[in-house]
C-alpha cells in the first residue's frame, strides 16, 4: 500500500511540473497598423509585423469624390498588406494588395470616383513579416 501510494504522489509531483513546464515561451507573433495621423483631407502611418496578421478599420472625411493614395512595403517584407477604401455610400473605390513575396512594392495612384462625405478605409496584414507605409488624400 505504501509503494501504491508512494508512486501515485510521484505521478502528482510528476504532471504538476510538466504542466508548470510547459508555458509556450516563443515569442508573440503581431503584426500592427501604427502612427495614424488624419488632419484635413489626409491621413497617413506606417504597418509593421513579425508574421502575424491584423484589420484595422478607419473612418476618414473625403469633402472629395476621389482620393490619391500610396501604400509602400520594404522589399524584404513577407505576407501580405491590402488597402480597401469604400466611399460614403459604401462602394469599393479602391481594393489593392501588396504581396512580399512578388514586385511591385508599392502601389499610388487615385481611386475610383465615389461619393463624397465618410470613407472606410480597412487596412489587412496578413502573416506579415516586414514593415511599411500609407497614405492617401482628398482627390481632385
Amino acid at each position: 500500500m505504501k509503494n501504491r501510494i508512494l508512486n501515485l504522489s510521484l505521478v502528482l509531483v510528476f504532471l504538476t511540473v510538466f504542466v508548470s513546464c510547459s508555458k509556450d515561451d516563443s515569442p508573440e507573433i503581431i503584426a500592427s497598423v501604427n502612427n495614424t495621423s488624419m488632419s484635413a483631407g489626409n491621413f497617413n502611418g506606417d504597418v509593421t509585423g513579425n508574421g502575424g496578421s491584423t484589420t484595422e478599420i478607419l473612418t476618414w472625411t473625403n469633402s472629395q469624390a476621389t482620393a490619391d493614395y500610396n501604400m509602400d512595403i520594404t522589399a524584404s517584407s513577407a505576407g501580405t498588406f491590402r488597402f480597401v477604401m469604400q466611399d460614403a455610400d459604401g462602394t469599393t473605390v479602391l481594393d489593392r494588395t501588396l504581396d512580399g513575396s512578388v514586385e511591385p512594392d508599392s502601389f499610388s495612384g487615385v481611386t475610383e470616383a465615389g461619393t463624397a462625405g465618410e470613407w472606410t478605409v480597412t487596412l489587412t496584414l496578413t502573416n506579415f513579416n516586414g514593415d511599411g507605409s500609407y497614405s492617401a488624400s482628398s482627390g481632385n
